[in-house]
């Protein structure tokens, strides 16, 4: 293992060592603001969320070192099939243009086992009784780097590829000379698309350090990969182990957690580390070493697991794979920063010391928050101007857009608004329910209360934040918030602006910001704490959360809104209904997907009124398999579609009955979110209203009403299509269960001997 001060003094003698990596390049540019209020508020924010997409898409050039725990098996044998993967892999990236060099341990390794076979082979009986003497590390690299190589050769050339031998030791690395012919060779071999294959001569090395085996071997290819990455200027170094990266301890105790990125300032003090590689010199401490130091060179470097068969790919793709080293880490996580469970509990005390709060106090404090919004707009404009401005620079779609942006005076208007109408309803805290006298002086009440805790994942509305957040401090909740990337200053500047309201006597921690959606696997696994999990989003963006965790999910997917115009509709209804459907919000989950029409109104001046209308307003139409062919329009891909913008499907259908089935089908069932029929027979909307098995149905009104506040709710989490517990808009009685409060005079069970039952309803009194 290089010492520092040798690192230290590669790092003065390589020229140019900082390797480009301009996917981060995207750290930072989040647009800030001159004003001095926005300024001092950007030392508060939390740090931006790091997006691995973004990290390695401008990758060219890496470095991938295998190591021996990879490379062989728990009985010292080659693991074929994990190097084979290992070459598949390097195939494809080398076919997709990236330029890559391979460093591999596994020579000494390979050749003890083939020693010690032909040892066995020629030993007489009483060679065999002896004591066994361990074999002669030099002799075992010499031996197992020519079998490695050949695998090697055998396995690239199965595959179409050429690669290249080279053996190094750490004294070459101190001769200019041979550094630069070295990078020269390597950018010919790169350029002819070979990939060149290093290892550290232990055959002839003479280096020594603390690290040492019997056999008096120094071997630490973690060092090389580094030193070469810097060397042939690297755009990333991936070090392959028998775990999936860094854990804060030993990977077999179960309370170790894997960390996502290395902050040098926060984890070198926190982690333990456990032995060292079974078969190789350095195992994970000379990982993180050559890590640490290549990334503060310029070179991002991953640690992850290399028995996975397509882990190099995945993280090329941008997929969260192992432990992330960068010179800029400390940049994206607040080195201060608390874990999941840390968060998560501070946030159920926090919730604990609200409840126990008057109505009045909680009251005052949703007031609070709303004055607070109403007093910061400007701040909260200029920090949701530059999410707006950086995600279109970014090339995000225009529905996400246009849920990103805040309109002007929304603040107050709106959002201070619905959190005074919040404040001003009902207690939701301890409502009695029902009372009931079990048996003389014995009385019951069934009484609502908070659920516990709850963690939110939505995207893009920062307004969402807002109502959210309200909502909890209303029904007494602890919350945990992850909003998308995309609106981070916004959700950063409204969650310091409604923590900042909060009382110390209550604590600041009720509302948790989760700054990276690396933290979002750890919060997931915390049913023990965490009470419900709210996922606003993609039907894929649910299904992944349902697919990992065991705390009950509430799930809130996109909806595909129907308007069935039948036969007996009013006209001028029906083109309003359709008009404000679509044309009001169309990137709300309750916009109008699909317009579908009584087969009768194909000839129908109505028809041509509501097209030439929708038109008008810019809107794409796509038909149906009937419509596409009758109204000559472009077909839809798909009936099931949520189009978030001016665009809609058109279908024409024979009758009401068979409007139903068409909602049943493409609404997807359990996901159904609003529906609604425009007609005048009386009797055809009953059978729409009741055989329609969806969130919310409508009869001669917008699919727009399905909202929290329109409904008189005050606010809303968001528009459940879950089936349990809450469906439709979820607002304070989604986010209450029950409490049984029992009342006695010392009565004992005794098998059921002890007491008469007389179970009668008492009338409700209001709870202090």
């Amino acid at each position: 293992r290089w010492r520092k001060e040798n690192w230290e003094v590669i790092f003065r003698k390589i020229k140019s060592s900082q390797a480009a990596n301009s996917g981060w390049q995207a750290i930072g540019k989040g647009l800030r603001v001159d004003s001095p209020d926005t300024l001092r508020l950007n030392q508060a924010l939390p740090p931006m969320d790091t997006d691995p997409a973004a990290c390695f898409k401008n990758v060219k050039r890496l470095v991938v070192k295998v190591g021996t725990a990879v490379v062989t098996r728990h009985d010292g044998r080659l693991a074929v099939g994990r190097l084979g993967a290992l070459c598949e892999q390097l195939k494809e990236l080398n076919s997709q243009g990236y330029e890559v060099v391979l460093v591999t341990s596994g020579a000494v390794g390979l050749g003890r086992q083939r020693l010690r076979y032909r040892k066995l082979v020629n030993s007489s009986l009483a060679d065999l009784q002896n004591p066994q003497v361990e074999l002669d590390g030099k002799a075992c690299a010499a031996v197992g780097q020519n079998s490695l190589m050949a695998l090697y050769d055998t396995l690239f050339s199965q595959l179409d590829v050429t690669s290249s031998q080279h053996l190094v030791t750490d004294s070459d690395f101190r001769n200019d000379s041979f550094r630069e012919q070295l990078s020269e060779t390597v950018k010919s071999l790169l350029a002819l698309k070979v990939i060149p294959v290093f290892n550290e001569n232990d055959a002839v090395s003479t280096r020594r350090t603390p690290y040492e085996d019997s056999s008096g071997i120094f071997w630490d290819n973690d060092s090389l990969a580094g030193l070469l990455a810097m060397e042939v200027k690297a755009d990333l170094l991936v070090l392959l182990s028998d775990v999936e990266g860094l854990y804060s301890g030993p990977p077999s105790d179960p309370n170790s957690k894997l960390i996502h990125t290395y902050i040098k300032e926060k984890h070198q003090a926190e982690i333990t580390f456990g032995d060292k590689s079974r078969l190789g010199r350095g195992g994970m401490t000379a990982k993180v070493d050559a890590a640490v130091c290549a990334a503060s060179s310029g070179i991002p470097v991953v640690i992850t697991s290399g028995y996975a068969t397509d882990n190099i790919i995945k993280l090329l793709q941008g997929k969260p794979v192992g432990t992330l080293f960068h010179k800029d880490a400390h940049l994206w996580t607040s080195v201060n920063e608390v874990d999941a469970r840390e968060m998560a509990v501070a946030a159920r005390e926090c919730s604990r010391r609200l409840q126990a709060k008057s109505s009045e106090d909680r009251r005052k404090l949703l007031l609070d928050v709303a004055d607070a919004l109403e007093a910061n707009e400007s701040l909260i404009m200029a920090e949701n101007e530059a999410d707006v401005a950086a995600a279109k620079a970014d090339g995000y779609e225009k529905a996400l857009i246009s849920r990103l942006a805040l309109k002007p005076g929304k603040a107050s208007l709106c959002l201070a608004k619905s959190i005074r109408v919040l404040a001003d309803m009902e207690e939701p805290i301890s409502r009695i329910a029902k009372r009931t006298e079990l048996a003389d002086g014995l009385i019951l009440e069934k009484t609502s209360c908070p659920l516990g805790v709850l963690l939110i994942v939505f995207e893009s509305r920062p307004d969402a934040l807002v109502q959210i957040a309200s909502l909890a401090i209303r029904t007494g909740n602890g919350l945990l918030l992850k909003g998308g990337k995309e609106a981070r200053r916004s959700n950063a500047i409204l969650h310091k602006i409604i923590t900042s309201a909060i009382p110390d006597s209550v604590g600041d921690k009720l509302i948790g910001l989760v700054a990276s959606r690396e933290d979002i696997p750890d919060l997931l696994k915390l049913d023990d704490v965490i009470d419900l999990v709210i996922p606003r989003g993609s039907n894929s963006l649910v299904s992944q959360i349902k697919n990992s965790t065991k705390i009950p999910v509430l799930g809130h997917a996109d909806g595909v809104c129907h308007v069935y115009i039948d036969k007996s509709a009013n006209p001028d209804m029906a083109k309003k209904i359709v008009r404000d459907a679509k044309i009001d919000y169309p990137a709300a989950c309750n916009s109008m997907e699909t317009l579908l029409l009584h087969q009768d109104l194909s000839n129908n001046d109505l028809l041509k009124e509501l097209l030439a209308e929708l038109r008008r307003e810019g809107v794409t139409l796509y038909g149906g398999p009937r419509a596409s062919s009758l109204l000559n329009l472009p077909r839809a891909q798909s009936l099931h579609r949520e189009y978030s913008s001016l665009a809609c499907t058109v279908e024409f259908v024979d009758d009401v009955g068979a409007a139903i089935d068409h909602i049943h089908q493409h609404g997807r069932h359990v996901n159904s979110h609003t529906d609604c029929i425009v007609t005048e027979d009386h009797e055809v909307a009953e059978m729409f209203l009741h055989r329609v098995d969806s969130a919310a149905v409508f009869h001669n009104a917008s699919t727009r009403f399905c909202d929290g506040a329109r409904f008189g709710l005050g606010a809303e989490v968001g528009v459940s299509t879950s089936r349990v517990h809450a469906r439709g808009p979820v607002g304070v009685e989604g986010l209450l269960t029950t409490r049984w409060i029992l009342r006695g005079s010392g009565q004992v069970v005794d098998g059921d001997k002890g007491v008469t039952f007389s179970h009668k309803d008492l009338p409700l009194q209001t709870q202090i």
